[in-house]
């Protein structure tokens, strides 16, 4: 078993869609007035469907109370590192610390490069990913006069500013074994989706990140684990999570107890006649049942904090 204790985290992914933002936001208000933590919205500039990605959150902040934003994951070569950070500093200071960096290497470089991005081999894009990461957290830091150096990007002089309201975390979306390897190093986090990391494959995943990590010097615990899931709340169906609220309760749980994740972003899958309501039922009734579950289960000892099997 692999539970690193972390508290748990429940929310909702909505597509940007222009021609459905006014349902979208219904939504996002549900999710907020539910109680769920945290709003995930796609970054994929180059599809003409979509709103851009930043401009939708700036907009959803004030529109809600309490619950947090992220970019599930912003689209790093379409967005300068320094200037995505100075967004999301800007934007954390503006809704009181409710946003959360995700972030990816890029996919669909004929896409990328249509809009003047750059085209980039794998190995460029775990080597830029890494810069990014450095230069925003130079952004995000006291330095006075900033300076960076890299094969991708470069500061020369920079005044930083505004700081952000919290500590903002930045996680990654990636499944390659050298981008979880820089996960596990730099880091705060890990953002797979289940359509492309089924839970046979977090197991192999997690440890090359733990084991990454420990290299490193940094504990596992202190990574987040992200995992956007995608299903319907319903009756019964075939796939692990298509069926009622206790169904999805069970799975999650396991998910949390046995693979380590612990915060879950719900995409609603299929036709769905009311995702208000889809949204509710994921925050009323799933969400308590699996923290229940998990509490209980580390109060019972029968998991420690390490993520091994204790004694029973």
């Amino acid at each position: 078993m692999r539970d690193y204790g972390r508290e748990l985290r429940f929310g909702v992914s909505v597509e940007p869609r222009a021609d459905s933002w006014e349902a979208l936001t219904r939504v996002v208000r549900a999710a907020d007035g539910a109680g769920l933590d945290l709003v995930g919205v796609q970054d994929h500039p180059y599809q003409r469907r979509f709103l851009d990605t930043w401009t939708l959150i700036s907009t959803l902040v004030p529109q809600t109370e309490r619950i947090r934003f992220f970019p599930d994951v912003a689209n790093l070569p379409l967005r300068p590192p320094a200037m995505l950070a100075k967004a999301a500093a800007s934007l954390d200071v503006i809704s009181g610390g409710r946003v959360e960096m995700g972030l990816g290497a890029g996919a669909f470089w004929d896409a990328v490069a249509a809009m003047g991005g750059p085209r980039r081999s794998p190995g460029e894009a775990v080597r830029a990913l890494e810069e990014a990461i450095q230069v925003m957290r130079l952004v995000w830091s006291d330095e006075r006069s900033l300076r960076f150096e890299g094969e991708f990007y470069g500061l020369s002089g920079m005044r930083p500013g505004p700081r952000p309201a919290h500590p903002i975390g930045i996680w990654v979306g990636a499944y390659g074994p050298r981008m979880l390897g820089l996960i596990g190093r730099l880091a705060d986090g890990w953002v797979p989706s289940l359509a492309y990391s089924s839970p046979e494959r977090l197991p192999e995943m997690q440890d090359r990140i733990d084991d990454a990590a420990r290299e490193a010097g940094r504990e596992p615990v202190e990574i987040t684990r992200v995992y956007n899931v995608d299903g319907r709340i319903g009756p019964e169906g075939d796939g692990p999570l298509e069926g009622p609220p206790g169904k999805w309760a069970e799975v999650l749980s396991g998910f949390a107890l046995e693979l380590g994740m612990d915060s879950f972003v719900f995409w609603p899958k299929g036709p769905l006649e009311d995702p208000e309501r889809q949204v509710e039922i994921f925050a009323r009734e799933v969400a308590p049942a699996v923290r229940e579950f998990v509490e209980k289960e580390r109060a019972s000892g029968k998991v420690d904090r390490s993520g091994e099997e204790g004694e029973r």
